[in-house]
């Protein structure tokens, strides 16, 4: 077991309702360890709270409850020389890097104020940090003197990675990083990730709701629906072995390379419920969407327990049948 370098307890944020509507639960208990140079892939639909994990997590938003600790130093809002230290330890990119980059400022200028903010390199050095920071996203010099506006989608990003990168963090928080970028890039992108993972034994939290690019990064993956961690655990037990209705269907959207057998499961899949975000007022939050629905699913809303070795789910069905398997086992 190595240090835990990211920890996070009984996570809830909670927004105010609007004209009149009842609070909203954007996250709700969630708990991570991760350990330096691991990375924990993060998984759901839009909408389930995965972005606003990603805020809470580098204290872009403080949590209504529970608590983060980025090696071991609590994080909170604190004074501007104790958020330039998170800053330090943890970065997030987000995901559409036109959002985040200054159209005003090239990319010369967007690198350099970062350094010039925290403080890391003279007037004089900076051309030469510039230079390193392009090079190690594969950007040449040429790109400094461009702005947003003309650069392409992966370029952006690759800039927006060497922002994150300027002030030498730990851990980067990876929203959706490849979800706004042309489908010939992605891949590009995700092995300039693994090759800058490597290089600077960084940690990451990679967050998608595609199942294909959490499989080829992460180490753990957390599945999370309307807020909460319905199954977590090593990345192959949870996607090769699903015990949660839910992960199972996200694994079924997964497109096969096959067209002949893509159409032929595409036609043995029973139709889907339509999604149901609405609060409901007890029982599982998936249950109206659920195949396995039964009565106490309705009631009752499961707790994340450990099914099987290192592998939790939240999910009545999953717990019986577990329970049953080391029941024959013994």
């Amino acid at each position: 077991m190595g240090a835990v370098t990211l920890r996070a307890e009984g996570l809830v944020k909670e927004y105010a309702g609007r004209r009149g509507r009842p609070p909203v639960l954007a996250v709700r208990d969630v708990s991570l360890e991760l350990e330096a140079g691991q990375t924990l892939g993060v998984v759901g639909e839009s909408g389930c709270g995965k972005s606003t994990l990603a805020r809470l997590l580098v204290g872009l938003e403080a949590p209504t409850a529970g608590t983060v600790e980025v090696e071991g130093a609590p994080v909170s809002a604190g004074t501007t020389s104790e958020r330039r230290a998170l800053a330090r330890r943890i970065q997030l990119v987000f995901q559409d890097p036109f959002s985040s980059l200054d159209p005003r400022l090239n990319v010369e200028q967007a690198l350099g104020e970062v350094l010039k903010v925290h403080r890391l390199a003279r007037r004089g050095e900076r051309p030469d940090r510039i230079a390193g920071l392009l090079e190690m996203v594969a950007l040449g010099p040429r790109f400094a003197p461009r702005y947003p506006h003309e650069l392409s989608g992966g370029q952006a990003q690759r800039v927006a990675i060497a922002r994150a990168l300027a002030v030498q963090p730990r851990i980067l928080v990876l929203d959706e990083p490849t979800s706004a970028l042309d489908v010939s890039v992605r891949a590009e992108v995700m092995n300039l990730l693994i090759r800058l993972q490597e290089e600077l034994s960084l940690t990451f939290v990679f967050i998608s709701h595609d199942l294909g690019m959490v499989r080829h990064i992460s180490d753990h993956i957390r599945v999370m629906y309307l807020g909460r961690v319905v199954e977590a655990g090593p990345y192959d037990g949870v996607l090769d072995n699903a015990l949660h209705p839910y992960t199972r269907a996200l694994a079924a959207a997964v497109p096969v390379p096959d067209p002949v057998l893509e159409a032929g499961r595409r036609e043995q899949e029973p139709p889907r419920a339509a999604a149901a975000f609405a609060e409901l007022e007890s029982g599982c939050p998936y249950n109206p969407r659920c195949p396995l629905v039964e009565d106490v699913c309705r009631s009752i809303d499961p707790p994340l327990v450990e099914l099987a070795p290192d592998h939790f789910g939240a999910c009545h069905v999953a717990a019986r049948e577990a329970s049953a398997d080391v029941g024959h086992s013994s």
